[in-house]
């Protein structure tokens, strides 16, 4: 029978050796972690890899050090320092959550106080509760899912096994240590239960695993197929005045919400007309996947004749392509050779 008692010993024995070094970790039987770092490393990781986090998690906790600091800073300066990590709505979400646990006067450590903060769920409000807190809660991510499959050897496909999963998971998870625990099994599918090509030999609960047993530990999880994402089309504006072009910040809410970008339309929900007048000329096309749909855009430039309809023009020699999101980064460096010229 497998459970807690069995499981955790080994897995723990085997973390204490092999933890990743992570920036926003304390190592294993370490003094207690920030919860803000904690907090701050799981939002920004939902989506997205620890190699691309590591950077930006630097960078932001180098200038805003506590989340009172966070709190303080100006919406446009977060979402400009956001820009490049994507689903914009993150960023959205963290500086709201920021504000709140200032108004508090610090974070809750319960996973109930915390799933009542803005854009904390049930992972996210399970992984600080148990990592920054240590409270004896089950946190599953994707490597969980995975390490959790195959131990069991769950024959329902994905997504439709996930409360399966999730509560196989709560037989295992251990009231001693339960943040080292957590970190653990994300380290054990990251490293050693990858998705494929696990390395079994090396795994310190193998002689638990179900999935080893039958030789079937690569082909779990199954997986439901996906669908084929749909294809949007749409237009960007690239509207030259002099050494100028023009930016605007997109809506607050919605498809990279509240970034600077070029303007556009067609492809978000809004019919817009060209921000000016200029003779438009086509200079290409760019392709960008979104979680839901794939998007080809049609890059126009043009010098404007009159004044713009929206937007605000900016010097060439200021804007920070580091700043834009990613689809207009493609734009921006698709165009150089015209906007040189």
């Amino acid at each position: 029978m497998r459970d807690s008692k069995v499981i955790s010993p080994d897995l723990l024995t085997w973390y204490d050796r092999h933890a990743r070094a992570l920036p926003w970790r304390m190592p294993p039987n370490g003094p207690a972690p920030d919860p803000y770092r904690i907090w701050l490393s799981e939002v920004m990781l939902q989506q997205t890899t620890v190699a691309a986090v590591k950077a930006y998690f630097l960078r932001f906790t180098t200038i805003w050090p506590t989340v009172q600091a966070l709190a303080a800073a100006p919406d446009a300066q977060v979402m400009g320092e956001w820009a490049g990590l994507g689903y914009y709505a993150r960023a959205r979400n963290l500086l709201a959550c920021a504000r709140a646990v200032a108004d508090l006067g610090g974070f809750p450590e319960t996973r109930a106080g915390l799933s009542a903060l803005p854009g904390i769920g049930p992972y996210t409000s399970a992984a600080i509760a148990a990592i920054a807190f240590d409270r004896p809660e089950t946190v599953v991510d994707g490597n969980v899912e995975r390490v959790v499959s195959r131990l069991f050897a769950v024959q329902t496909p994905l997504p439709r096994a996930k409360p399966e999963l999730v509560a196989l998971a709560e037989t295992l998870t251990p009231r001693q240590r339960p943040g080292d625990y957590a970190q653990a099994m994300m380290d054990l599918g990251a490293t050693i239960c990858t998705p494929r090509r696990p390395v079994c030999a090396l795994c310190p609960v193998n002689a638990h695993c179900d999935a080893r047993a039958q030789g079937i530990a690569a082909d779990l999880p199954l997986k439901t197929p996906k669908a084929p994402k749909p294809l949007r089309q749409g237009t960007v504006w690239l509207a030259r005045q002099g050494a100028s072009l023009l930016l605007e910040h997109r809506p607050p809410k919605g498809l990279l919400g509240g970034t600077l970008a070029f303007p556009s339309a067609g492809w978000d929900g809004r019919d817009l007309p060209p921000p000016g007048p200029a003779r438009w000329r086509e200079i290409g096309q760019v392709r960008h996947v979104f979680t839901h749909f794939t998007l080809d855009l049609t890059v126009q430039i043009g010098d404007l004749t009159g004044n713009p309809t929206r937007g605000e023009l900016v010097r060439l020699r200021q804007i920070d392509r580091d700043a834009l999101p990613g689809l207009m980064r493609k734009v921006w460096d698709m165009a150089q050779p015209q906007l040189r010229g």
